[in-house]
């Protein structure tokens, strides 16, 4: 693996109004890891990444990406550096097909690499298939769940950043999500998930960040976490 990290956040406080939500928050991602960013309802983890793609801007810390300072950059300057955000509510575009949703995600990654292509997406995503003429605001929560992460990597990303992609949907989906989430892993993909649920990231991440009260308390590998009973039932039991 690279010595670099692809995305390094460093003493990030971000307030909405006035009020404070994360307090120097710092975490790192290395290429082909999967960053598991966990934390109880409320713990600041959609707010870290929204802060980390520009939409919820800083006011003190550093976002690195592949070296390079993006903090204060638009979303859409941040997005054509290098990262691709499945946001928590999905964001498809609901009145377009399965497959134009796929050709309007469609970009060059930074570097110029242009790795997915709508074959390989339908390779990777095989529920997607039968469903590319189908409108995606009909899908089902967990095929829209899909979709929205395959067009996110249409973009070609450096890192993906995921939202809660097990909110809401039923057990079944969520372990097919997961095994995809595998898949990508084993392809050499760097994702960072943000996520209330351990048991789900658990099989899948091989790192993790923990954070609480908007403050990072934990960070080490996934089973290091595993083995760890005071920061698990401390920051993560329910």
């Amino acid at each position: 693996m690279s010595a670099q990290p692809i995305i390094e956040v460093r003493d990030l406080d971000v307030y909405y109004g006035t009020s404070q939500i994360l307090f120097g928050i710092g975490l790192s991602v290395r290429r082909g890891e999967t960053m598991a960013l966990l934390g109880r309802n409320g713990a600041g983890k959609s707010t870290t990444m929204k802060a980390i793609m520009g939409l919820a801007p800083p006011r003190r810390g550093t976002v690195m990406l592949r070296g390079e300072a993006i903090t204060g950059l638009a979303p859409h300057r941040i997005a054509r550096a290098g990262l691709g955000f499945v946001p928590e509510d999905r964001q498809i575009f609901p009145e377009h097909t399965v497959e134009d949703n796929l050709v309007i995600g469609h970009k060059k990654g930074p570097d110029g690499q242009d790795e997915w292509s709508i074959d390989r997406i339908y390779e990777i995503f095989p529920l997607l298939d039968p469903l590319r003429h189908r409108i995606a605001g009909r899908l089902s929560g967990g095929e829209q769940q899909m979709l929205a992460i395959a067009r996110t990597l249409m973009g070609n990303p450096a890192l993906l950043l995921l939202d809660e992609p097990s909110e809401g949907l039923a057990p079944i989906i969520v372990q097919r999500i997961g095994e995809l989430l595998r898949q990508l892993r084993s392809i050499g993909a760097t994702v960072l998930i943000a996520e209330q649920n351990m048991h789900f990231c658990m099989g899948l991440a091989s790192h993790a960040t923990v954070i609480d009260k908007g403050q990072t308390v934990y960070t080490g590998t996934i089973d290091e976490l595993k083995s760890n009973d005071d920061v698990r039932n401390r920051y993560l039991a329910l």
